[in-house]
């Protein structure tokens, strides 16, 4: 077993280092603050081949491996989350799921402008009623001749005022969803340009105050029914398998915030005097510090583990998972205690440990909340679940056929 990164790797780690504490640093707290988003961004990211870093030169993107996705997405994080949740939607839960699903002309009209930054993408499943519960959502579409018809309301999206592309999920079978019998569930591709397409901003968020967060209506939204992604009734298994790519990078991400928290706690520590010492001279603020260094290295290796089975092309829903479980509750756990370690400064935006605690809630929500990645832990341990086939598996990481151009 090689832990080590590789010359490639650690390239990537630097140049999204650099570009984070250079483009996003300086002015991330302003935009905290007043909760905007700032949308230049996008074509600096897709400059830097960060919207396209794991998917096919032949397809617009950077030729890179899952495990450089989720270093991007590490850096990333470690400065605010809301530009890793930028490679979450766009990348891990749109771009991938096309690779996966799509057939030829749609990567070709969709994944080539999206990888390389020219369109945004996003990724519409939770609903005002239908979080966790994915069977629970109230979308349908109805055939039309050449076309469907889409009606619903998709929530908390992010990118939802921003993205031109939306991979939604609706009924289109209605005695199957009456039966909550998943497999009348289907994706489809919409565009911001259809008629019918509504989306809004979301404000008064707790944290992820510099991102966009939103919401999608849909009203009569005629879609073409080659935007159809995989076949009619696998909507539910393509929203699942998307689950594993954006789970993947919230797990990487979150562990770029518990590094965060460390390094933030460890340089304050050193800094602050109480009772005549340094405060990390004291037991307990050691112990917090040995703890954070503890979350990190056991996140990190989670997130190595997935991410090598990615590249290796086995499925890995199960330690993904795991990967994100861990990872984003010890994120939410160190930067309550890096809060602590910087005492009533920390209670204070003067200090970015206050935005990391506000910023760590959501991970432990959203994609998969804590509570079901504990069941699906315990299913697999118990033998309940295991895993199927799927009719498109996500192909292996293989550094020629990625960087192939044509």
């Amino acid at each position: 077993m090689d832990f080590a990164l590789s010359e490639e790797h650690q390239m990537v780690q630097r140049m999204v280092r650099d570009f984070a504490a250079r483009e996003i640093a300086p002015n991330i707290k302003d935009h905290d603050r007043h909760q905007t988003f700032d949308r230049s961004i996008l074509p600096r990211m897709a400059a830097q081949g960060l919207l396209g870093i794991c998917l096919p030169v032949r397809y617009g993107g950077a030729g890179m491996d899952f495990i450089s996705l989720g270093l991007a997405c590490e850096e990333l994080e470690y400065v605010d989350t809301a530009y890793r949740v930028i490679l979450s939607v766009h990348v891990g839960l749109n771009g991938l799921t096309l690779l996966q699903w799509g057939t030829e002309e749609q990567k070709q009209r969709y994944l080539v402008p999206q990888s390389l930054g020219e369109k945004i993408a996003t990724y519409g499943l939770t609903e005002p009623s239908a979080g966790s519960d994915a069977v629970g959502i109230q979308s349908t579409a109805r055939r039309e001749g050449d076309h469907w018809v889409l009606n619903g309301e998709k929530m908390w999206i992010s990118l939802a005022d921003v993205a031109d592309n939306f991979l939604v999920f609706a009924w289109t079978d209605q005695e199957k969803k009456r039966a909550r019998d998943h497999t009348g569930m289907s994706a489809f591709i919409i565009e911001r340009s259809f008629p019918g397409v509504q989306t809004g901003t979301i404000h008064g968020k707790l944290g992820v105050r510099a991102g966009n967060t939103g919401w999608i209506s849909m009203k009569d939204v005629p879609v073409p029914a080659e935007n159809m992604l995989g076949r009619e009734g696998e909507g539910f298994y393509i929203a699942m398998s998307a689950l594993d790519n954006g789970r993947y990078t919230v797990a990487w991400g979150a562990t770029g915030l518990i590094r965060a928290c460390l390094d933030a706690s460890v340089r304050y520590a050193r800094e602050r005097q109480a009772f005549g010492v340094e405060i990390g001279r004291h037991e307990l603020v050691q112990q917090m510090i040995a703890n954070m260094q503890l979350k990190y290295d056991t996140a990190r290796l989670l997130c190595l583990r997935a991410g090598w089975l990615k590249n290796q092309g086995v499925r890995n829903t199960r330690e993904t998972s795991l990967a994100k479980w861990h990872a984003t509750v010890s994120s939410f756990e160190c930067a309550a205690d890096a809060v602590e370690v910087h005492g009533a400064y920390g209670y204070s935006d003067e200090y970015d440990v206050e935005r990391f605690l506000r910023n760590s809630k959501g991970a432990v929500i959203y994609e998969g909340s804590r509570e079901i990645q504990q069941l699906i832990q315990a299913q697999y341990a118990l033998g309940y679940r295991k895993d199927r086939p799927l009719r498109c598996e996500m192909p292996a990481y293989d550094p020629v056929v990625w960087q192939q151009e044509a």
